[in-house]
């Protein structure tokens, strides 16, 4: 990669890069491997379409949560196929990137934000049936931060209270 390259990089691109480096000079295997796997995916995705493009923070972002959720589902299938070396090789490559992600929120704060959102969206008195309006404006505040399940289970709690 030329240096003129690296400075439109992203912040969290640049910070697996060197991240890679510091592993693969410590030879340690998981966290090189699973971060090469992320950059992989981030330049499929740049690209993806008809032409080439930089991806954003946001959408490096989004890459790394994806591959993040992919370790989740798959860690779940390998316990569930009874393959629990698998699945433990899974969930330390999951926490690796971990790491990448932002803080997760707590119960307190999703039921918080999912309460804002009812008041803000007016969804009270549509019961269940607007869940839709207040998914809308959670799930960009939640997204990388809270399982989306999670968050989609408590805007039915609350709308259904």
């Amino acid at each position: 990669m030329s240096p003129e390259q690296s400075d439109t990089d992203s912040e969290l691109i640049t910070r697996l890069r060197s991240d890679l480096t510091t592993a693969l000079k410590a030879r340690d295997r998981l966290r090189a491997d699973t971060i090469r796997g992320v950059l992989t995916a981030v330049s499929r995705a740049e690209t993806s379409g008809t032409e080439a493009v930089r991806l954003t923070e946001n959408q490096v972002r989004d890459v790394v949560i994806s591959e993040a959720k992919k370790r989740r589902e798959s860690a779940e299938a390998y316990r569930n196929a009874d393959r629990p070396e698998l699945a433990d090789k899974e969930e330390a490559e999951g926490a690796v990137l971990a790491e990448y992600l932002p803080a997760a929120l707590s119960d307190e704060e999703i039921s918080k934000l999912v309460a804002d959102a009812i008041a803000s969206t007016g969804a009270a008195e549509l019961g269940v049936r607007g869940m839709g309006k207040v998914m809308g404006v959670v799930t960009p505040q939640t997204k990388g931060r809270a399982d989306g399940k999670a968050v989609a289970d408590e805007v039915k709690r609350q709308l259904s209270a």
